[in-house]
């Protein structure tokens, strides 16, 4: 099945709430009203009303389905739980008055409502850069128990050929507690787009073909990984070409059960992994879809600023199906 035909099956009548903190913004405008008008998600807006009246009238957008919340209309006693809960959620590192200042900005309002379970998910980085989206995930929703670090995956798609790469946007360096720590949550994520999970740990080494710290790293990262997901299909270390064809996998790798046949594969830092993605992506055709954040407590996405309308819509699908774990 079509990958996004999948993902659309998962989250049909789940009643999935994602809010956009960039309502006003056309091509979130216009996703969410077709994913609310689809039956998808239940599609909450923030931002001036007649802003976001503005840009429906002259982009000829259906509002009818969509929820628009006005952060300067909220009513005095939801701002003041609103407030109260992010004061208590930052344990002192905030004081009233500054908190109120971070709940001006809708990314903060945004994932709040998550927090609060008033949505599932969070949607947003049409116009913000990255940090402004990471920011209060990081502060507020924090990562899942036993998770030290969010990271970046991207799912590559080609026809029916599909894999997850990670970490490509957010680590500069990962060390080997890290990077075992990204190939379990690579794992999830895989899970969730029906990848049934073998997870190859990158090195230009197989086997102990090379030396050198970079190698020692990405071993005892495979190690790490086994004690930690004993059940996880995982090996490293491992060339590309070794993880990928059995060819070289039966020469480099005999004994392994992931050489030849990974089809997650995490990268030793992000130079390589974001140089990794985007050869597949120029070279070999793959659509590179994400980023998709991993490690949340709750999922919130992180949009291109150069997206497009179809772009939200398909991340904010992948939001809601990464709700559902």
């Amino acid at each position: 099945m079509e990958l996004f035909d999948s993902l659309k099956q998962k989250i049909n009548g789940q009643n999935k709430t994602i809010v956009f903190p960039e309502g006003a913004d056309v091509r979130v405008l216009g996703a969410a009203s077709r994913l609310a008008a689809d039956g998808l998600i239940k599609a909450v807006v923030l931002g001036k009303q007649s802003e976001i009246q503005n840009t429906a009238i002259n982009n000829a957008i259906d509002l009818e389905p969509l929820t628009i919340l006005d952060p300067s209309t909220i009513p005095a006693d939801q701002h003041k739980e609103m407030l109260d809960a992010l004061v208590d959620r930052r344990k002192g590192k905030n004081t009233p008055e500054q908190a109120a200042k971070m709940l001006e900005d809708p990314n903060y309002i945004g994932t709040m409502m998550v927090y609060m379970g008033q949505a599932d998910g969070m949607v947003s980085g049409a116009i913000h850069a990255t940090g402004d989206t990471v920011r209060p995930a990081l502060q507020i929703i924090k990562t899942k128990p036993g998770v030290k670090r969010i990271s970046g995956a991207f799912i590559m798609q080609k026809g029916a050929e599909r894999y997850v790469f990670a970490d490509c946007a957010i680590n500069i360096e990962l060390d080997a507690p890290g990077m075992a720590e990204v190939a379990i949550e690579s794992a999830h994520t895989a899970k969730v787009f029906d990848i049934d999970p073998k997870v190859a740990l990158l090195s230009f080494s197989t086997k102990g073909s090379a030396k050198g710290d970079m190698v020692t790293k990405v071993q005892e990262a495979t190690k790490i990984a086994h004690e930690t997901a004993p059940d996880l299909a995982v090996d490293g270390e491992l060339q590309f070409d070794a993880s990928f064809v059995p060819s070289v996998a039966a020469q480099k790798a005999p004994d392994s059960k992931v050489a030849g046949h990974a089809n997650v594969f995490v990268f030793p830092e992000l130079q390589s992994g974001n140089i990794g993605y985007k050869i597949a992506q120029r070279f070999g055709g793959f659509e590179a879809i994400g980023p998709i954040l991993q490690g949340l407590n709750k999922p919130v996405s992180d949009l291109s600023r150069g997206c497009n309308e179809e772009d939200v819509y398909k991340v904010a699908i992948i939001t809601a199906a990464q709700s559902l774990d």
